[in-house]
């Protein structure tokens, strides 16, 4: 006997906490965009949110790989990888060695490219067709407020 499952769905709470995530770097780019005094301490804010989110995205990677009891390497070394990238960005903005526009930018890219990871980790996220959606609306949300966020910081 065959049995047939549903396919898996992404239900309201993630979708909307998801969206209302995007709310923090929308705040930080109108408040660059409204008080010029403010654009270092909204790209502070927006850098540290975005070094965050890249750091809990690299925890689903962890998550993913223990799961199924992963032996090799690199899914982990992959899973880390955010966070390396996140904390070497502010540790350029915050020692001067790069300008905030190009650590946003540094964090955007990666935000952008996240999703890749999802796709390289496992086949529990690549399962779920509603969450590769929402994903790519977050990273890629999420990717441009900070492309924005350099655009506008930078300006000085």
């Amino acid at each position: 006997m065959t049995r047939v499952t549903a396919p898996l769905r992404v239900h309201a709470p993630p979708v909307a906490l998801g969206l209302a995530g995007l709310l923090p770097q929308a705040f930080c780019v109108a408040l660059a965009m409204v008080r010029a005094d403010s654009r270092v301490a909204a790209a502070v804010a927006g850098g540290g949110y975005a070094a965050l989110i890249l750091s809990f995205l690299g925890g689903m990677w962890w998550m993913q790989a223990l799961s199924r009891s992963e032996a090799r390497w690199w899914p982990y070394l992959l899973a880390v990888a955010p966070s390396l990238v996140a904390w070497a960005a502010l540790l350029m903005a915050l020692s001067g060695v790069a300008p905030p526009g190009a650590v946003l930018t540094l964090l955007a890219v990666t935000l952008l490219a996240s999703p890749l990871g999802d796709r390289a980790v496992g086949p529990l996220l690549r399962s779920v067709a509603a969450w590769r959606t929402l994903r790519l609306v977050l990273s890629g949300g999420l990717g441009a407020l900070t492309l924005v966020l350099a655009a506008v910081a930078g300006r000085g």
